[in-house]
């Protein structure tokens, strides 16, 4: 079974090619971003806000 769902990759790619372009920006410094990963991380925020099928992010416990 597919872990992220079509809609989620829609919005991961959006997301590559702005930052391609040099056109995405982050949310609250609203400062140009470069980093691939950041890019990935902004296109799966926006497909969870908009419902789309995206696992849960990791929480940041620490082990005891």
């Amino acid at each position: 079974m597919a872990r992220y769902g079509k809609a989620a990759a829609k919005k991961v790619k959006r997301a590559m090619h702005e930052r391609k372009k040099g056109k995405l920006k982050s949310g609250r410094s609203g400062k140009k971003v470069t980093s691939r990963k950041q890019a990935i991380a902004i296109g799966l925020s926006e497909a969870r806000r908009a419902g789309a099928k995206v696992p849960r992010k990791k929480s940041s416990r620490g082990t005891k």
